[in-house]
């Protein structure tokens, strides 16, 4: 199932429209897990395959143009860069998988960080991972979402430019999304399609972050 505005009351929806416009600033990169900061406050992080856009989507929530840097070249995330909404909530933005342009033994570090981070932050509430809506999920996104499925941690799937392909398209790939999630363990049930570009869903994951706090 896709994620719509009557999932949410219109309270809901104005209260999460309202923490993200509040302040939101970049508080530290992580590139070894010592580096990490204190589990006070609850985590969400975003993951996907690089050049997915998870940069763009950070940016489109908390309408600021650079908080996240955006890059096209894939694989510019090196570490796992960390921004402070409010006092509220963490958003983690973690290293873009399945290709980038470094030497291996560093994409070796990056992919032993995050399995480590993701399977060991007692204070993270939910992963988003994020899909191209015009390939779907791949191999390598399979592959992450086995990992957490093993180590238990809770992820929702989020489409992402979804204004580069149509309607109809758009509705193939929620199903086939959805079919592909049944076999999931961890994978949280409903879907959330975005366009960080034309500002589609954004409204409802906002909402979904907010309900986590």
């Amino acid at each position: 199932m896709e994620f719509t505005p009557e999932d949410f009351d219109r309270e809901t929806l104005e209260t999460a429209n309202r923490l993200f416009n509040r302040p939101c600033g970049f508080v530290l990169g992580v590139a070894r897990l010592e580096q990490l900061p204190g589990d006070e406050l609850p985590e969400i992080a975003f993951a996907g395959r690089s050049n997915v856009g998870k940069s763009s989507i950070i940016n489109a929530l908390t309408n600021q143009k650079n908080l996240a840097k955006t890059s096209n070249t894939p694989g510019r995330t090196q570490q796992l860069n960390f921004f402070n909404l409010d006092d509220k909530i963490h958003i983690v933005d973690l290293p873009g998988y399945g290709f980038a342009q470094a030497p291996e033994n560093i994409v070796r570090q990056w992919q032993k960080l995050i399995s480590t981070y993701l399977q060991g932050r007692a204070n993270l509430k939910r992963v988003f991972l994020l899909i191209d809506s015009r390939h779907g999920i791949k191999k390598v996104d399979a592959e992450i979402m086995e990992m957490l499925d093993k180590a238990a941690v809770t992820y929702q799937i989020v489409l992402t430019k979804t204004d580069k392909i149509s309607a109809a398209a758009l509705e193939k790939i929620c199903t086939a999304t959805q079919n592909i999630l049944k076999d999931h363990a961890a994978a949280y049930p409903k879907i959330i399609a975005t366009s960080s570009e034309k500002k589609t869903g954004l409204e409802l994951l906002r909402a979904e972050i907010a309900s986590l706090i």
